[in-house]
């Protein structure tokens, strides 16, 4: 491990890849950390967005791009989708070196549609990355691993994280940079993102200018919408409700569209689990930025204000969990959705692992309304057909509560300060 580094819980999955497959890539929002972890791993590096080598890369890329494949493995390939023609570089280098572990891919953008590029099956595998956890920024002490709780272990801990410090870790975000600064200004990193994807990414990534004005009202209208299953209408109002010209729907998915293709937002889908009796469920996914510190900074909100402001700061938190949870459930080869049928039995989060086990979570930053989550989680339990879906391997409420601990109903109340992967 190179000095300096701060250990990701991807490494091991990014380890596993290379032995098993040629070529990995590494997708991701810009500033997550993906430079730095395939730099860890590499043996040697191209930087396409290098200012001082672009004339010269340009000019091969030209001419004999496999020349900028040449160099010791595992080669790393950095913001790839920069130059879309190395893609069936590496496929076809893949083939004829054969073994695993030659490329290590980086992009914090899906190229242009019309890029030119053959299927990765068989030779590129993905691997998708986000901002850090807070077990990755030291926050949480990881005494209860979900791992565990899919193993029927009993979760035991003391989470040291106080409501202040979850404030704090809430609005400066899970960025690498904004983790190890200091103070106040580790708060400006996600100011700064935001202002990169407004007057800049989301107009790059398909060559297509956007307003600068607008981009910043859907920032809003999803940040206001956050942790919730709003349609797409809702989001349009909001932004339609102001003074200047509104949105139209063709424009709005458009730019829906190149949020998500620069890893801006990640809805949360909806679970479809087999039913003992005949319930409608919700389809419509939950609206989530890839990092709760994007919606803070959109609404322009600090770790003080938040207190001001609970209804918020709850929003925000669930939020928090289901980046954790999506980060904790991809170590264990799992996934996560939201659930709600039609009378509005909810749970915020369910993690399904490849194996068909599954867990649901409900979201609470007290122990006010854990009664109520519990309950619900016991109803939804008993709706699940379990002869098809199997019983869940554990309910849980996460809470930012001090203690780790089962309930009397089987429940458990887990701190997000005691949880990792």
């Amino acid at each position: 491990m190179k000095t300096g580094y701060l250990s990701r819980i991807v490494d091991d999955e990014l380890n596993l890849k290379l032995r098993s497959t040629g070529a990995v890539l590494i997708e991701g929002a810009k500033w997550c950390g993906k430079t730095r972890t395939a730099e860890n791993r590499a043996a040697s590096a191209l930087y396409l967005q290098d200012i001082d080598k672009k004339d010269y890369y340009s000019g091969i890329l030209g001419t004999k791009p496999s020349m900028l494949l040449e160099g010791e493995t595992p080669r790393l390939i950095d913001e790839w989708q920069t130059a879309p023609i190395l893609w069936d570089g590496v496929r076809f280098a893949v083939d004829q070196r054969g073994g695993a572990g030659q490329f290590i891919l980086t992009g914090s953008a899906v190229p242009a549609d019309d890029a030119t590029m053959h299927t990765g099956t068989g030779r590129i595998t993905r691997m998708l990355m986000r901002p850090m956890s807070l077990f990755e920024s030291s926050e949480s002490n990881g005494s209860v691993s979900l791992a565990s709780l899919f193993n029927g272990d009993d979760p035991k801990g003391v989470s040291s994280l106080t409501l202040e410090g979850l404030a704090f870790a809430l609005v400066r975000g899970g960025w690498p940079a904004s983790v190890t600064d200091n103070g106040k200004s580790a708060l400006s990193h996600a100011r700064n993102y935001v202002d990169s994807v407004v007057n800049n990414d989301i107009s790059r990534v398909d060559g297509v200018e956007k307003n600068p004005a607008k981009v910043f009202n859907l920032l809003q209208s999803l940040a206001r919408n956050i942790s919730s299953t709003a349609k797409l209408k809702t989001i349009m109002d909001y932004m339609n409700s102001g003074d200047d010209a509104g949105i139209s729907d063709k424009t709005l998915t458009s730019y829906m569209n190149a949020l998500k293709r620069i890893f801006v937002i990640e809805d949360l889908p909806a679970w479809g689990p087999s039913m003992r009796s005949r319930t409608a469920l919700r389809t419509s996914a939950k609206r989530h930025f890839t990092d709760p510190s994007i919606a803070a900074a959109v609404l322009r909100a600090s770790p003080e204000g938040l207190f001001n402001d609970f209804n918020t700061f709850g929003l925000l938190f669930e939020s928090l969990v289901v980046r954790d949870l999506r980060i904790y459930a991809q170590a264990n080869d799992g996934m996560v959705f939201h659930f709600r049928d039609k009378n509005d039995l909810e749970a915020d989060a369910v993690i399904e692992l490849y194996d068909g086990r599954w867990g649901a979570v409900e979201v609470k930053m007290g122990y006010t309304e854990t009664d109520k989550a519990i309950e619900n989680l016991i109803k939804l339990r008993d709706k699940v057909n379990v002869d098809k879906m199997g019983e869940p391997s554990f309910l849980a409420v996460i809470t930012n509560t001090e203690y780790a601990h089962p309930t009397k109903d089987g429940v458990h109340i887990i701190p997000i300060g005691c949880l990792r992967n």
